[in-house]
């Protein structure tokens, strides 16, 4: 993971990269992986798990797109009302489209498609159906980590995960 000079997560690359900025001294290590080492034929260096830019990069706003992927992915394939994985899974809206509910990351939801025909074009309350978590729009760097599985643990203070 690449952090900025001010310690917030920009984006992960690969160990390779991470190890150029390290011996370029455009970076400094912040955390290793352990276990793991990166050889030269003369020397070996520790392997990169987290890194921090030597100068501060300005960055602009990274948005991640909406999608129903990507309503998915954030809601863990997971039906927001009874919790059930298997398929087939629809996008909801909390506020109904029918009394002015929008395509946003706060008002779309995973559920399953019986749960879904159960609530109706009625909002959670109403159909005395709670949400199980209430939906926002996800960190890009949170996201990215959903994308690589388990979490290294040295990322975790980085990612706000403890």
């Amino acid at each position: 993971m690449v952090l900025n000079q001010s310690y917030e997560p920009i984006t992960v690359c690969s160990a390779k990269k991470a190890f150029l900025l390290i011996y370029l001294l455009k970076a400094d290590l912040v955390a290793e992986r352990s276990g793991r080492v990166l050889r030269s034929i003369h020397q070996t260096f520790p392997y990169p798990s987290v890194i921090r830019l030597c100068s501060y990069i300005k960055v602009r706003y990274k948005s991640i797109e909406l999608s129903r992927r990507n309503i998915l992915r954030r809601d863990n394939h997971q039906c927001q009302y009874c919790g059930k994985t298997n398929p087939p899974l629809t996008l909801d809206h909390i506020i109904p489209k029918s009394r002015g509910g929008s395509e946003s990351w706060d008002n779309l939801i995973t559920a399953c498609v019986k749960c879904n025909n159960r609530k109706g074009s009625r909002t959670p309350e109403e159909a005395n159906m709670p949400l199980q978590k209430l939906p926002r729009k996800p960190h890009h760097v949170v996201f990215l980590k959903n994308f690589m599985g388990k979490v290294d643990e040295a990322w975790k203070p980085y990612l706000f995960l403890d």
